[in-house]
């Protein structure tokens, strides 16, 4: 792209389309990038990027993989698409068998959604339609943690961290559901005991009104990057047990093992009875999302008033993205997954070491393919961009978060790269005034 051609693109961008989370027009340009290969981003002046977001989070085997360009081509010789209501095809049977068999045991049945977004309504309108069909519409209420992120519809939002989440300008038009304090941060910390008895006390007061509980699974994504213990976890899955809720946990972020488990709840050893999937479902390919659930569920939903789940996207189960989906499991599964994520944790770990002393720096913790540091001030975004891309590395920090989460295929160098660019931005922050 010539340097002319790329300005007029730019210049239009800025006016006229909108990005995620940004002004209109636009105060800052964004980057202008003409090709991906490998773990690698090229703009359209030939500056190449190390991808530290995976296409937040999605691109876990980098860009053009022989595999899955196979697969979409593939596909794409066969049918584009065609509707689900009434049709079923191959690739949509084949991605369900491979979940099925790959998910926690008690899920056997699986919803096809656009988005990670459309997964969680999905989600949650299964809990409160489940509960509606039992003759109990007054369970209707949802029970959840401070710090939660589930996306960006009306149902998301309103099971988002309610008041420093980026969905609080929403708050008075929102369906109310009941919040515990955020889970203690520190994946290894002892569980505090004293949060674990909060949390049984507001599921018995409100049980009666509750349909379930939904999470993400050890890892808070864009609500604030925590960790928590898996013994919260398993704590949630027992008090669901002892008032008949359903836990509904989203695997949005954390599946396919970017935690350094292939489910985040495999780390406490619980299945959930709803589970969202998504982002690297298709290897960043395609927008697809997944919601699964029990028997239990399925049938509960069914031998209700409606007989049916009440929801059905147009481009559900579409077959180029279900095609790839398989293809991006396959690819993962014939791979050491583990020693990737493993290998990305200790290098991640190594070179963040320290940053945690800069005076600019709250916080610096990595837990399997991701790392962050969390700094006592929200940053400047366009500022810390800058150090990231003098160093070839393309981050995305957002509030006070500078975090990576790489592609697993990444090299040992260019996870060097990003911490480095990592440090160079926590030497940048200043502590505050």
């Amino acid at each position: 792209m010539s340097p002319h051609e790329a300005e007029r693109m730019l210049a239009f961008d800025a006016e006229h389309i909108w990005h995620p989370y940004a002004p209109m027009p636009a105060a800052v340009p964004a980057q202008p990038v003409v090709s991906a290969q490998g773990v690698r981003l090229t703009l359209a002046d030939g500056t190449e990027l190390i991808d530290g977001m995976s296409s937040w989070w999605a691109a876990v085997h980098g860009y053009r993989h022989p595999d899955l360009d196979a697969a979409v081509t593939g596909q794409l010789g066969k049918m584009a698409h065609v509707m689900f209501g009434g049709l079923t095809h191959p690739p949509a049977v084949r991605l369900a068998e491979r979940l099925v068999a790959l998910t926690p045991e008690p899920l056997t049945k699986v919803f096809f959604a656009d988005s990670g977004s459309v997964a969680v309504e999905v989600a949650i309108k299964m809990a409160l339609q489940y509960w509606r069909s039992q003759g109990r519409p007054e369970r209707h209420r949802l029970l959840t943690v401070r710090g939660g992120y589930h996306g960006d519809t009306f149902g998301d939002m309103a099971v988002c961290d309610p008041v420093n989440g980026m969905h609080h300008l929403f708050a008075d038009v929102l369906a109310r559901h009941v919040f515990a304090p955020p889970p203690p941060l520190g994946y290894a910390a002892e569980p505090d005991q004293a949060y674990l008895d909060e949390l049984a006390r507001l599921a018995a007061a409100h049980a009666h009104e509750l349909a379930g509980i939904i999470v993400e699974p050890i890892v808070q994504g864009a609500g604030g990057m925590r960790f928590y213990a898996p013994e919260y976890l398993r704590a949630l899955r027992e008090i669901a047990d002892e008032h008949g809720l359903l836990l509904v946990l989203d695997e949005i972020a954390t599946g396919f093992g970017r935690t350094g488990e292939l489910w985040g709840c495999d780390h406490a050893e619980v299945a959930p009875d709803i589970m969202c999937l998504g982002k690297a479902l298709t290897g960043g390919y395609m927008t697809m999302a997944v919601t699964m659930c029990t028997d239990r569920v399925a049938s509960g939903i069914t031998s209700g008033e409606a007989g049916v789940l009440m929801h059905g996207p147009t481009y559900m189960a579409n077959p180029l993205a279900a095609a790839v989906a398989s293809a991006s499991i396959d690819l993962l599964l014939s791979r050491d997954w583990r020693d990737e994520v493993d290998t990305i944790e200790a290098l991640l770990t190594s070179g963040l070491d320290g940053a945690a002393e800069l005076p600019g720096v709250a916080d610096v913790r990595v837990l399997g393919a991701i790392g962050v540091i969390e700094a006592r001030e929200p940053v400047d975004v366009p500022a810390v961009q800058e150090i990231a891309m003098e160093n070839g590395v393309w981050l995305r920090p957002f509030g006070k978060l500078i975090y990576t989460m790489p592609p697993y295929v990444c090299t040992d160098d260019e996870i060097g790269h990003i911490a480095t660019a990592m440090w160079e931005i926590a030497e940048s922050l200043h502590a505050p005034a």
